[in-house]
Parts: C-alpha cells; sequence; structure tokens
C-alpha cells in the first residue's frame, strides 16, 4: 500500500464506521417496530453490573402454587412460536381472582397493555439491582400502585405486546402484590406466564431472550420440589424444554 492509499484509507475508516453503525441500529429498530406476535425483548441495559448481591434463594415463588395445577416450561414452543418463558396454570380456580406477587425487590422497567381475545392484559418487565430481570404476561387486574404507574401506555391495540418504558422509579419490594387477576375471563383460561432472564457478566449486551434461564431451581427448596412435581401444562411440548434439564 503506497502513501496515497494509505492517507485514502484514514479518511474513509471513519465513514465506514459510521455507516456499520447506522446499519446494525436501523436493522434493530425495524425488528422492534414490525415484530408481531410475541413480544420483542426488552434491550439489555448497558449500566447493568454486579453492583449488589443477588438474595439466596434468588427468587420467591410468585403465585400461591396450592392452587397450580399444572406448569408451563421455559424455553419451549407453544403455540407455534418458541417461549423463552415458562407460567402457571389454575384449572381448578373458580374465577380469575389470584393473586400475583413480585418475586424479588426490582424496579417497573417496561410495559405494555394489549387487546387478546377481546380483553386487556397486561405484560410488565421488572429490573433488580444484581441484574435479574423478570417478566410477567396475562395480567388481567394490576394492583393500584402498577396500575397508577402504567396509565401513560399507548392506547391498547389487538396482539400488540410491544414494551413501551415506564417513566420515573416504581420500585416493587419482595413479596409485594402487583397483580389480583389473571388469565383469560372469556373461556375461563386462568394462567400468567412468568419469566426470569439473567442480565449479568457475559449476558450483559445479549439479546435478553438468549439470557431465559430456567427458573425452577431459583425458588426455594421445598417449592422447586413442588413445581417440579407438578404436570407440564403445554399437551403438546409437555415437559421438553431446551432451558429446564
Amino acid at each position: 500500500m503506497n502513501l496515497s492509499q494509505s492517507r485514502k484509507l484514514k479518511i474513509m475508516l471513519p465513514k465506514i464506521i459510521i455507516g456499520v453503525i447506522i446499519l446494525v441500529v436501523g436493522v434493530m429498530a425495524f425488528g422492534i417496530l414490525t415484530g408481531k406476535g410475541e413480544p420483542p425483548p426488552f434491550l439489555a441495559d448497558p449500566s447493568i453490573s454486579d453492583q449488589s448481591a443477588c438474595p439466596d434463594p434468588l427468587i420467591q415463588t410468585p403465585v400461591d402454587l396450592t392452587k397450580v395445577t399444572a406448569i408451563l416450561y421455559p424455553g419451549q414452543e407453544r403455540g407455534g412460536d418458541f417461549k423463552p418463558h415458562g407460567g402457571f396454570r389454575f384449572d381448578n380456580t373458580k374465577d380469575n381472582n389470584l393473586e400475583v406477587r413480585a418475586p424479588m425487590e426490582a424496579v417497573l422497567s417496561e410495559a405494555s397493555q394489549y387487546i387478546e381475545q377481546g380483553e386487556v392484559q397486561y405484560l410488565l418487565d421488572f429490573l433488580s439491582d444484581c441484574g435479574i430481570r423478570y417478566r410477567f404476561d396475562h395480567l388481567l387486574v394490576l394492583s393500584p400502585k402498577i396500575a397508577k404507574a402504567v396509565e401513560g401506555l399507548p392506547k391498547p391495540k389487538t396482539d400488540d405486546t410491544h414494551t413501551n418504558s415506564i417513566k420515573g422509579e416504581v420500585k416493587v419490594e419482595r413479596g409485594e402484590v402487583i397483580a389480583t387477576a389473571v388469565g383469560l375471563l372469556g373461556n375461563s383460561n386462568v394462567f400468567v406466564d412468568f419469566g426470569v432472564y439473567d442480565m449479568r457478566g457475559k449476558n450483559k449486551f445479549q439479546n435478553p431472550r438468549d439470557s431465559a434461564v430456567c427458573w425452577f431451581d431459583l425458588l426455594p427448596a421445598s417449592d422447586s420440589a413442588k413445581v417440579k412435581s407438578l404436570p407440564p401444562g403445554d399437551s403438546k411440548s409437555g415437559s421438553q424444554s431446551s432451558l429446564c434439564k
């Protein structure tokens, strides 16, 4: 390479780098804006670090296990799509009135309200100080505190589950009630989705969906054993899971 070529390369290099950055950002934005069905994964927060120690056990069970009839396994195909999250089914309850509690101290970071089968459903994402995210979906009635926090969300649209950032710091304590009813009223389908995502270390800048974990062993030992003893809630995939071994 002669001197003239070297100078041209130095001039062009910053433009090439800027072009690549614009391309990457554009692809990410297109994916978020055009996604349908399964909600787009929340973006990794570059500020996340191991600033505080996570509790042990990491999470408490967010629902009353005595009312759970089946477990939806994280990391399996359900309804024709891969689901990184799991969930709980309540097939013996008389109504949809079931409390959902925060499994660990965290801040409500993103949320969505959307319409499914003619009913408004809520999806909530929480982020803890120690780099753990968790998500609930198919919440039907929110606690007054959380309901107030999501008042500014866009008007719900059918099957549009895109999340929006929550303004201000809405903190929940471990065990705090965040919802009092779940699932769909119309067909008496009583369930709630629950996912846990480890955003620490090597997962810090990865797609959070790739950071989904099997939360069974993150529960207190007795609850973990109970969850594993319950039948799987999906009739097709059963207990098959890419996350729970």
